[in-house]
C-alpha cells in the first residue's frame, strides 16, 4: 500500500452500500490513510447498509490494519442520476426507499455536507458509482436508454 499520511483531511466516497465495491476499498483505504471518510449510498441499498452495519456483519471488512474499525463519519443518501429533486419522477420520491431519505439528490448531499462541515467541507471526493437501470442486465441486452442512463450517472455526477 502507498505510504501517506491522510490525518485531519476529510474524504467523501460516492458509491458505497456495501463491502464489496472498489468504493469500499477506497473507503478503507483512505482510513488506513488517517482519512475521515464520509459516503454516499444508493437510496434502494442505503437501509441494508445501515442494517448491516448496525448488526456487525461487517466488523471484519471494516477492521483496520492498526486495530482500528472503520467508523463512517457520515453516511448520506446519494442517487446521482438526479441533480435537484425537481428532476426526480413522482414515482421515485414516492417510493418508500426514497421519501424517507429526504433530499438524496447530488444538490442536496452537497447541501448536507456544507450543513455539516461548513467551510471546511471535504478535502477529498471519489467517485465510484456504477449503478444504471440495467446494471444486472447482460451486456448485449443493454438498450440505448439504459447505456446512457448509466453514462449520465457516471458522467454528469461528480
Amino acid at each position: 500500500m502507498l505510504a501517506i499520511d491522510l490525518t485531519g483531511k476529510r474524504a467523501l466516497v460516492a458509491g458505497v452500500s456495501d463491502d464489496g465495491g472498489f468504493g469500499f476499498a477506497i473507503a478503507k483505504a483512505l482510513a488506513e490513510a488517517g482519512a475521515s471518510v464520509c459516503v454516499g449510498s444508493w437510496p434502494p441499498a442505503l437501509g441494508i447498509f445501515l442494517k448491516l452495519l448496525e448488526r456487525g456483519k461487517m466488523d471484519d471488512s471494516l477492521q483496520l490494519s492498526d486495530g482500528r474499525k472503520l467508523d463512517f463519519e457520515r453516511i448520506y443518501p446519494l442517487d446521482a442520476a438526479y441533480d435537484t429533486m425537481d428532476d426526480v419522477p413522482a414515482d421515485i420520491r414516492e417510493n418508500k426507499r426514497y421519501r424517507e431519505q429526504g433530499d438524496f439528490t447530488v444538490r442536496g448531499m452537497a447541501d448536507r455536507i456544507s450543513q455539516d462541515f461548513g467551510e471546511s467541507g471535504l478535502d477529498i471526493v471519489v467517485h465510484s458509482l456504477a449503478n444504471a437501470p440495467e446494471v444486472r442486465s447482460p451486456l448485449v441486452d443493454t438498450t440505448r436508454q439504459g447505456y446512457l442512463a448509466a453514462l449520465s450517472v457516471s458522467a454528469y455526477s461528480n
